[in-house]
């Protein structure tokens, strides 16, 4: 993963962009990614790690209607989010997660592993569902990895 961190602060120093990143469910670790690539300070803004509702509304900006309607996680709040922390952050690029890392926190509808990766930039905002399978480790470290593969898809399309 380290390869990826890599890749994408390459881009982003290479075409002069800013990224911020906005994060529940991976509680940081994006961004510990993203900070142990040497260089990353020239384009890495910083994150908000926003893992109540609370967090997400006051300071990133998403809707309590939101949440209360779609829940936390779903794509309304991933794209809120990542919009949100475009703005907080005054980012040309964010990324944003929210999702049921486990073992608990499932219901019949949202399984343990559902994930939303948000991303907002000057093409508009986004977000992508995902549902991994693995421990609450695992489900984090593919949820990071997902959002970095989803800034490095958008980085080479530019």
């Amino acid at each position: 993963m380290s390869t990826l961190a890599q890749d994408v602060v390459n881009l982003l120093c290479q075409k002069g962009l800013t990224l911020g990143v906005v994060e529940s469910a991976t509680g940081g670790l994006i961004s510990h990614l993203i900070t142990n690539v040497p260089g990353s300070s020239n384009c890495y803004l910083g994150s908000i790690t926003s893992y109540s509702n609370q967090a997400k509304i006051s300071i990133v900006g998403v809707s309590e209607e939101s949440i209360d309607r779609h829940g936390a996680v779903s794509p309304q709040v991933a794209e809120e989010m990542a919009q949100g922390g475009r703005l907080v952050l005054a980012a040309d690029i964010c990324v944003a997660d929210t999702g049921i890392a486990g073992p608990s926190g499932a219901t019949p509808e949202k399984p343990v592993g559902l994930f939303y990766i948000g991303l907002s930039h000057k093409g508009g905002t986004f977000s992508r569902k995902h549902v991994f399978t693995g421990s609450r480790e695992e489900n984090k470290h593919h949820a990071a990895e997902t959002a970095l593969s989803w800034v490095k898809e958008y980085l080479e399309s530019q």
